[in-house]
């Protein structure tokens, strides 16, 4: 599964998967127990895919280090995230060494290993799935790119014919607002 089908919400553990929409907000349905709920549009919600660490260098996106941690760790899940606050900070600088080290906490490493634990305990994620499906994804967009500019000339000579009659259309209406038709210099008026 892709990460940006993977959803975290603030303030419910775990993550989900979005299977539906409301007039208010989306539906999702947790990972690891199934359970679907609805989620308002005042909940701040994040797609995995949108989320990254902070380096010395720039920001390291969340796929990058669960690859690195799916490598690290040969596809198995890796240390409990609720287990000693060292260990957790040792395996973690050994999956992101130049991590920021003070813009990164311990529960924002805490939190990074208990999602990709939840993955792989579901068998949601797999770096090599991913990859294919984004390279689909790009094969796709790139293929509908090339499509666009046929479909484009035809939208513009379809929307010529239609901004001439709409011309007329508000002249009619700009005089039937005023009231009355202006003027001409030097006829006459009735009634006057």
């Amino acid at each position: 599964m892709a990460l940006e089908e993977i959803l975290s919400v603030s303030g419910k553990p775990g993550l989900y998967r979005l299977v539906g929409q409301m007039k208010n907000g989306i539906i999702v349905e947790g990972i690891a127990d199934g359970k679907r709920f609805p989620v308002h549009g005042s909940a701040k919600v994040s797609a995995l895919e949108e989320i990254s660490i902070y380096t010395d260098e720039e920001e390291v996106p969340l796929k990058d280090i669960f690859k690195n941690i799916f490598e690290k760790q040969g596809g198995k899940a890796g240390p409990d995230h609720k287990g000693d606050q060292k260990e957790v900070k040792k395996f973690f600088e050994t999956i992101l060494p130049n991590y920021d080290k003070e813009r990164v906490y311990i529960s924002d490493m805490a939190k990074v290993v208990k999602w990709y634990n939840i993955l792989i305990e579901n068998n949601a994620y797999d770096p090599k799935e991913a990859e294919e499906e984004k390279k689909e994804a790009e094969t796709e967009e790139s293929e509908s790119k090339e499509a666009k500019p046929k479909k484009s000339t035809a939208k513009k000579a379809a929307a010529k014919p239609a901004t001439k009659k709409a011309a007329p259309k508000a002249a009619a209406k700009a005089k039937s607002a005023g009231g009355a038709a202006p003027r001409k210099a030097g006829g006459s008026q009735r009634g006057s």
